[in-house]
């Protein structure tokens, strides 16, 4: 299978598999438990159908947004996510590079593989969102908050649901962790990819740059699990927050919103964003589908705050439901880290080429010509 044969979401999915150690392949594909809140952001837009209408004069669409004052051309964005170079040596230098190529807005984790300025200085057109994860060392996280302004960087976007680790079996069952120490199982898997490893290994020396000052990762293996076990602090509270927004003084944005209660706190400590995610199925097994709790939280601070969605999009379908609910905007995870796997920078450009196309395609079928035209008459739930 090639990248030219690959169509849509399980096409690349299909491939990244092929081309990945499983327990590299496991990392991204995995979740919580028994997955199932995973399944459930995927399938709880099934729940929903779309009304189109018709002779509307739909020659052109402008896919356009403005959210949290950044103008994207298109409706999603590259969401954060943590060691990219693991899954692939170019990393977030592919992502970055994608994303200022359709000019959306692309993340760099505290778990990013590449540093900020670096990025800063190659896309300095191309808006940038970190994603801050709270130490309990309250250096730390100033010193990251200091350094990422002085980066340059547009959007901070706190996590906010990760102050512990979610139970991912699967890494258990491998011995996932950073740097390697895996068990015989997970080893064999490693062997059986002699193509990705001989890139791993002859490319830049992995690190994590926005740590590696702060957090020993090489002397004994520091697993993901235990990152967020033992590094991230659970006594995190609205104060703490509220002290990072002024700090910050710019767009602040909390990812991992699920409840209206939540969403209406974050109004009130100035946050000008937030995201509604259950972080991919990949902490609270159980959790309801970011799709299902959209609606709720857009009526109760849609006209205040910037509300975001992220979870389980595979179709530009999904991207236009959620707008149509308010969602400002959608973020993509695993719909670009399996194309970064498999093909680096031109397996991201690929998918998002793809997902652009489609949601042109579908904006034009369903009679309208720009995403403020969207809204909720174009919905039913079964």
């Amino acid at each position: 299978m090639r990248l030219a044969a690959c169509h849509n979401f399980h096409d690349f999915r299909a491939l990244a598999r092929r081309r990945l150690p499983g327990p590299i392949f496991d990392y991204i594909d995995g979740a919580a438990d028994d997955e199932v809140s995973y399944r459930r952001n995927t399938a709880s837009f099934e729940q929903c159908d779309l009304v189109p209408n018709v002779l509307r004069g739909v020659a052109r669409v402008d896919t356009s947004v403005v959210v949290m004052g950044q103008k994207l051309a298109l409706p999603f964005y590259c969401s954060p996510t943590a060691v990219q170079r693991l899954f692939h040596y170019q990393g977030e230098h592919a992502v970055a590079a994608a994303a200022a190529k359709f000019g959306t807005l692309f993340g760099v984790s505290s778990l990013g593989t590449v540093d900020l300025e670096t990025l800063r200085r190659a896309h300095p057109g191309t808006p940038q969102v970190y994603q801050f994860y709270f130490h309990k060392d309250r250096g730390l996280n100033r010193a990251m908050l200091e350094r990422a302004k002085a980066a340059g960087v547009e959007v901070m976007m706190l996590t906010v649901d990760s102050i512990t680790g979610g139970n991912r079996e699967r890494d258990v069952r491998t011995g996932f962790s950073i740097p390697f120490r895996l068990n015989l199982a997970g080893l064999a898997q490693f062997v059986a990819k002699p193509r990705w490893a001989w890139n791993y290994l002859t490319h830049e020396r992995f690190s994590l740059p926005q740590l590696d000052q702060h957090v020993p990762m090489d002397g004994g293996a520091m697993s993901i699990s235990r990152y967020f076990t033992e590094l991230l602090d659970p006594a995190m509270a609205w104060d703490d927050v509220a002290e990072m927004v002024r700090l910050w003084s710019g767009q602040f944005c909390l990812k991992g919103i699920m409840s209206v209660a939540d969403a209406k706190r974050a109004v009130e400590i100035g946050c000008t964003g937030i995201v509604v995610s259950n972080h991919g199925g990949r902490q609270l097994d159980g959790s309801r589908a970011a799709f299902d709790q959209l609606a709720e939280i857009v009526d109760a601070v849609g006209d205040q705050i910037d509300v975001i969605m992220d979870g389980g999009i595979q179709r530009g379908t999904h991207v236009l439901k959620a707008l149509s609910l308010g969602a400002k905007a959608v973020g993509i995870g695993r719909y670009y880290l399996y194309p970064l796997a498999a093909a680096g920078q031109a397996g991201v450009e690929h998918a998002l080429g793809l997902l652009r196309t489609e949601i042109e395609r579908d904006m034009k079928l369903m009679g309208v010509t720009s995403i403020a035209q969207l809204t909720r008459d174009n919905l039913r739930f079964r």
